[in-house]
């Protein structure tokens, strides 16, 4: 076990200042911060968007008979110690009058081992079918096909697994595929690499952003909202649409053109079969049907862990990735302070041990801090039932998508610079049809109206700043000092956790997957519980001998080691 004195520790303190200080070709921390606002404009030379892939393309085409699993997906259940397997069987229908199938005509079983080829386990799970109805004439209906949700418990952290899922009595079971379960809840080991990707479609852009992001190799996957963006079509298929307002201005119903889930699945399945993916529903799978149903898809098909963390709804969950827990909120129903989901958020922080899992993650669809014109401000509402329990309990890090760009924030908190304040990164450039956002508020002639930006469910909160330059306007004439980088290109995120107060955020470009060693933003998140966790800090300090402690100053150990070292030789 690593000891320090407080002269050891001193030492570190003044090698880590100085090598802040005077290394000039280091990556940038927060601890640097706040940074003066940069903008890099949108490369007129790449393309602001692309069409969808086609359903004939031979990635979304279906490639087993109707019994054998399909779009299988892995999800992270609450803990290390279990992992849910989804995969789809059967035909899908799509066209005036549809017959649902039967869940129960087909099992639902995983068969597992930790040797290749030997399945000492198996576990039963469930089966749900879903329907899409419109009672308006020429719209076409849609039935799924049967879609398998299995959670396997009792695994071991760190432990690499063998499944085949499917349904043996009807000899029809998947190839053989594994996975890997996450560190235990300890906070010393965390998930290897954390990919972040919203707002994805699937178009051509869509496609080199998944090509560029299993490159980079990650053990998890956050996808921020917005998934397939299945309702850019009528139900009759055809081609996709930027503007689905624009081109169909006459429609009876947001339509939605299921189809384009199962290509979607299909198209993710060599990676979502390896690596867990992780959901948050967005605007766009809102996809209002008859009766005022919504979000059918989205919940139909995705297993969250919801039960697990004690949470009523598959809208907000939460789950622990070794010394990482992640909360994952949902933008498009009741946040308000007098909700079940604010009751469950507040139970939730509560909860969370900071030694064993001293990072805190958030996430969902639409940013509250935001300086593009796109969504300027929608989603004030939520920021001012939510952001003062996000505060208090001190999350570290708060990831969006919803627009079409990427931007990276100061560390903020009511819109006042606050370094104990979580570092908000909009990620919604994963490549959809709707095209890149390129126009800031700030621009001359690019403040919305109040009148604009009005969110799909819930209420209006716009607001005038009461101080700083903006003081009394609704837009600044600036980029806010609040948004330290943002640039308009398509793109993901990589978080490789380091150690309990060290993350390296890296924005990946697509255009840098040609390039060598290019990176479109590049940052050392440091948390500072020391300061901004005093009573934690607290506990440190008295226990000496304690794990905690040594993992504090281990912690700072490391810090100087990541940050000095590279940059003195």
């Amino acid at each position: 076990m690593m000891t320090m004195t407080s002269f050891d520790l001193h030492l570190t303190f003044v090698l880590l200042a100085s090598a802040l200080s005077y290394s000039k070709s280091r990556i940038p921390t927060t601890l640097d911060g706040p940074f003066s606002p940069e903008t890099h404009r949108f490369d007129p030379s790449l393309r602001r968007g692309s069409d969808d892939v086609p359903m004939e393309d031979p990635r979304l085409a279906k490639k087993v008979r109707s019994n054998f699993p399909e779009q299988i997906a892995l999800a992270a259940s609450f803990s290390s110690t279990s992992m849910w397997i989804s995969w789809v069987t059967g035909d899908a229908v799509i066209g005036k009058n549809v017959k649902p199938l039967d869940p129960s005509s087909v099992g639902s079983e995983v068969w597992y081992g930790e040797e290749s080829g030997k399945y000492t386990f198996v576990r039963n799970g469930k089966a749900v079918v879903y329907s899409q109805l419109y009672p308006f004439e020429g719209l076409l209906n849609y039935t799924s096909g049967i879609i398998h949700h299995v959670r396997l418990d009792g695994l071991k952290p760190g432990t690499r697994y063998y499944f085949k899922c499917g349904d043996t009595s009807l000899k029809a079971m998947s190839e053989e595929h594994s996975l890997k379960t996450f560190p235990s809840s300890h906070g010393e080991k965390f998930p290897h690499k954390i990919a972040v990707v919203g707002d994805l479609g699937l178009t051509s852009n869509s496609t080199a952003t998944i090509t560029h992001l299993a490159r980079n190799d990650p053990s998890l996957i956050l996808m921020v909202g917005d998934l397939t963006y299945a309702n850019q079509y009528q139900t009759t298929g055809g081609k996709g649409v930027p503007c689905y307002s624009c081109a169909f201005p006459d429609v009876p119903i947001r339509e939605t053109y299921q189809p384009r889930w199962d290509g979607w699945g299909r198209f993710m399945e060599p990676l979502t079969s390896k690596i867990p993916m992780m959901v948050i529903e967005g605007n766009h799978e809102i996809e209002t049907q008859i009766g005022g149903m919504n979000f059918s898809s989205y919940q139909a098909r995705f297993a969250v862990p919801a039960q697990e963390s004690r949470s009523n709804s598959s809208f907000y969950y939460s789950f622990n990735a070794g010394g990482v827990h992640f909360i994952m909120l949902g933008a498009y129903v009741n946040y308000n302070q007098t909700g079940a989901q604010y009751a469950w958020l507040k139970e939730d922080l509560i909860k969370v041990d900071r030694v064993e899992t001293p990072w805190v993650v958030a996430s969902w669809h639409p940013p509250w801090y935001n300086s593009y014109s796109s969504h300027y401000q929608e989603f004030e509402c939520m920021r001012q039932e939510m952001e003062g329990l996000l505060y208090h309990y001190r999350v570290d890090i708060v990831f969006s998508g919803h627009v079409h760009a990427y931007e990276r924030m100061n560390r903020v908190y009511n819109y006042t610079l606050d370094s104990c304040g979580p570092v908000y990164i909009t990620v919604g450039d994963g490549g959809n049809i709707e095209q890149i956002d390129v126009d800031h508020a700030d621009d001359s002639g690019k403040c919305p109206s109040q009148n604009d930006n009005i969110p799909e469910i819930g209420g209006v909160c716009h607001i005038n700043f009461s101080s700083g330059p903006a003081k009394g306007k609704f837009c600044w004439d600036q980029q806010p000092e609040w948004s330290a980088f943002r640039e308009s290109s398509f793109g993901h995120g990589i978080l490789e956790v380091i150690n309990s107060t060290n993350a390296l955020w890296t924005w990946h470009r697509n255009q840098d997957a040609y390039k060598e060693s290019s990176r479109g933003d590049q940052i050392y998140i440091v948390r500072q519980p020391e300061l901004c966790m005093p009573n934690l800090e607290k506990i440190y300090s008295n226990n000496e001998s304690s794990n905690s402690n040594s993992l504090f100053k281990a912690s700072l150990a490391g810090l100087m080691v990541k940050f000095m070292l590279p940059h003195l030789f």
